[in-house]
């Protein structure tokens, strides 16, 4: 679908305040590049925002923040969409490909508390409080590591969330679940400007967080060189190696918001090297499996020599741009990132998904979906 000619760029959205804030500040990112290009926002509700009466493995159905706008990427009716990465499934729909990985934020959960318990941590709270969550992940890890708190679960986007947490009477009914506090991606906090509400940032040894958490992405068209060509320019280089070592962690894995797993990486130009961990739990945070990994990245005079021998004789760059290159990298369309590091990056953390699938991940995963599933029934 040739769109070259255009001078207007429609832009999928979710209707909330901070998706759309996610979509304005890729759009600010891309109009910087492209001031004669001008963006309309075509904002829908998912089903994931529309089922808030379930947990959101309950709901039974993948891609629940996605699916709406993907069908109106592949109808035409938008050319890109701006997701929360941790929102898109490992696997893509067919047709469309993450065209840019932005620059990641801090990827950590962070507790925010009722006004009258702000003088507390997780360690701390009075036993049998309330913390809510949507996620089994978090869920997982904090039955395991704050036993004597209780986790509930909350639906509903940011604003959503945040309110339930502050109408909350000092009632242990039923009717009116009492939260004390609920855990939240830190990244969509700093976004919304509500800083002043994190009572407590989570560090990573604490609780691992999402694959992919932190990042936005900018799904496209496979095969839509326009707008690839337009969105490679966003990518970051350090942010889609995690990437693509956590989707390679998870694809592996079979996971998804379906079972308890968690991730951490890290990657040092400097050092020229990345570091993965990676975990699963069951429900209950009983059972956890965790293992670590590293891998050094390829040396730069390699990846320039593997860069030149595809330079014309007159030292041009090559002809075939690199946004049109067919492979994927759990679904990344790379453009001019190196080949030799995604491939290291990938291998990584397939690699470590192997190693807990030996020690019996798989075991533990296959309980939690059917325990789900059952209550689905």
């Amino acid at each position: 679908m040739d769109r070259s000619n255009r001078k207007t760029i429609r832009v999928g959205s979710r209707k909330s305040e901070l998706a759309l804030i996610q979509t304005k500040f890729v759009i600010g990112q891309l109009k910087e590049l492209h001031p004669e290009i001008e963006f309309e926002i075509v904002s829908m509700t998912t089903m994931g925002d529309r089922v808030l009466d379930k947990p959101l493995p309950k709901i039974g159905e993948k891609s629940l923040f996605t699916k709406d706008l993907e069908v109106a990427l592949l109808s035409g009716t938008v050319d890109f969409i701006v997701h929360s990465l941790k929102d898109l499934p490992t696997v893509m729909e067919i047709g469309t490909t993450i065209g840019a990985v932005l620059k990641r934020d801090d990827p950590r959960d962070a507790l925010v508390l009722r006004e009258d318990c702000n003088e507390y941590q997780l360690d701390s709270l009075p036993s049998k409080s309330f913390i809510g969550t949507s996620s089994l992940r978090r869920t997982a890890q904090l039955k395991r590591k704050f036993p004597n708190l209780q986790v509930s679960d909350v639906r509903g986007n940011l604003n959503t969330r945040l309110k339930k947490l502050d109408i909350s009477q000092s009632t242990n009914d039923n009717t009116n679940m009492n939260y004390s506090g609920i855990i939240l991606a830190l990244a969509g906090i700093q976004r919304m400007g509500w800083e002043k509400r994190v009572s407590q940032i989570i560090d990573s040894d604490v609780m691992l967080y999402a694959v992919g958490q932190g990042a936005l992405a900018v799904e496209c068209r496979l095969g839509d060189d326009y707008i690839l060509e337009m969105l490679e320019p966003l990518h970051h280089y350090e942010t889609v190696l995690q990437v693509v070592a956590e989707r390679g962690f998870l694809t592996r894995l079979g996971g998804g918001c379906s079972a308890p797993v968690g991730i951490r990486s890290t990657v040092c130009l400097t050092k020229n090297a990345m570091s993965l961990d990676g975990a699963v739990w069951s429900l209950d945070g009983a059972e956890e499996l965790q293992c670590s990994s590293s891998a050094e990245l390829a040396d730069k005079k390699v990846i320039q020599s593997h860069i030149d021998q595809y330079r014309s004789e007159d030292g041009e760059p090559p002809k075939k741009c690199p946004y049109k290159q067919p492979k994927q990298f759990v679904g990344v369309t790379p453009g001019k990132i190196s080949y030799l590091d995604l491939d290291i990056a990938l291998k990584l953390g397939t690699e470590l998904a192997e190693n807990l699938i030996t020690k019996g991940a798989l075991d533990i995963m296959n309980a939690a979906k059917e325990i789900i599933h059952s209550t689905i029934k």
